[in-house]
């Protein structure tokens, strides 16, 4: 019978990939995903003031821009909620959820 010990088991780093630790790669993926949130969030409130300042005066074109400029605030205040949720779990608990490596965000002060 053969026996295998965990010491014994090593796996090589592949080539190129610099993150070695699983809690770096999900604050980078957090990082990105509410950075990039926010950008799709913003873009699409400037689509609705364009398609609001082209509407015309158009009943139904004005509804749909409204509405999408409704749905990009509402997605703006979500982000920023995810984002002040993460900021409390690094406060509080003492863990680096947003921007350990690689990503440096705004402070405050």
């Amino acid at each position: 019978m053969f026996k295998i010990f965990a010491a014994d088991l090593t796996v090589a780093q592949p080539a190129g990939v610099r993150i070695t630790d699983v809690g770096q790669l999900i604050s980078a993926i957090v990082g990105t995903l509410l950075i990039l949130a926010a950008l799709m969030a913003f873009l699409y409130l400037i689509l609705g003031g364009i398609q609001w300042i082209t509407s015309g005066g158009d009943k139904t074109h004005m509804e749909t821009a409204r509405n999408k400029i409704t749905h990009a605030i509402v997605g703006l205040i979500i982000v920023g909620a995810a984002w002040a949720v993460m900021a409390l779990v690094q406060n509080f608990l003492g863990i680096n959820v947003i921007g350990s490596q690689g990503i440096n965000l705004p402070k405050p002060y």
